[in-house]
């Protein structure tokens, strides 16, 4: 299995990690992400570490830590909440309204014969997901989940009570029927660093959404920017941005008005 690599620097890595991948080994065994830690040492002398959690069925963007103090300090951040989380996922239903937030504390709870789950509690832990619908096909819906907190099932739980429905697929939350997997996907991820530039990565929409016909407009813009940036390229390799002779006059008031505002 191919584990592409998002984001890489000294002290980080993001993964898209694929669905079906769980982070720790099931009991009954199989595989999990501890068997291409080795492989993402990459060159480095520790393997990298886990800094958050995704579930088994999700798909998307997932940190890793190359150090101790690394770890450390992303910890902190996911604690602290200076994480930006974009999430994609499909409820399997068409969802009333266009955007909102969804603000309903969770608690976890467990029995013998269902396993565990996590359920609504006025005592429970508090947790605030903001969402915008993208897209609407065939009674289903694609969603941007933001998550303010970052609970356990929290968008799982919250789309099934704060938008009606749970997320096509789910076998926990809703009835499993759809899809092979609960759809929610790790479309972003930026956390923010003290004297350095951000930690940012973006995962593109995986093949099952894209089969239920549904584009992330993200995806659509960053080919765009890539498509401008090639043709640019291009002109330049070609010749076709050197100035004319136009270009070598002062520019006007409102021209270096313009220009400070981009650089100010």
């Amino acid at each position: 299995m191919d584990i592409p690599i998002l984001f890489e620097d000294g002290e980080a890595l993001v993964i898209n990690k694929p669905a079906g991948l769980p982070l720790d080994r099931a009991r009954a065994g199989g595989a999990a992400l501890d068997d291409y830690l080795p492989t993402l040492r990459l060159g480095f002398a520790r393997e990298p570490v886990a800094v958050h959690r995704l579930d088994r069925d999700t798909s998307g963007c997932l940190l890793l830590a190359r150090n101790p103090k690394a770890l450390k300090r992303f910890a902190k951040a996911f604690e602290d909440r200076q994480v930006g989380k974009r999430y994609l996922g499909v409820v399997a239903a068409d969802v009333a309204g266009d955007s909102g937030t969804i603000d309903l504390a969770l608690t976890k709870i467990s029995s013998a014969e269902a396993g565990w789950r996590m359920i609504l509690a006025k005592k429970g832990k508090a947790s605030v997901t903001h969402w915008k619908v993208l897209d609407r096909r065939d009674g289903l819906t694609l969603v941007e989940f933001r998550p303010e907190t970052g609970r356990t099932h929290q968008i799982r739980v919250h789309a099934l009570h704060g938008l009606g429905a749970a997320l096509l697929g789910d076998p926990v939350y809703g009835d499993g029927q759809g899809a092979s997997r609960t759809m929610l996907h790790a479309a972003g991820l930026v956390v923010r660093r003290e004297g350095k530039p951000p930690v940012s990565a973006h995962a593109p929409l995986p093949g099952d959404f894209r089969a239920l016909g549904f584009v992330d407009p993200e995806d659509v813009a960053i080919a765009a920017a890539h498509a401008a940036e090639d043709a640019a390229d291009a002109r330049a390799a070609l010749g076709g941005d050197e100035p004319g002779p136009e270009a070598t006059s002062e520019p006007t008031d409102e021209t270096a008005d313009e220009q400070g505002h981009e650089h100010g």
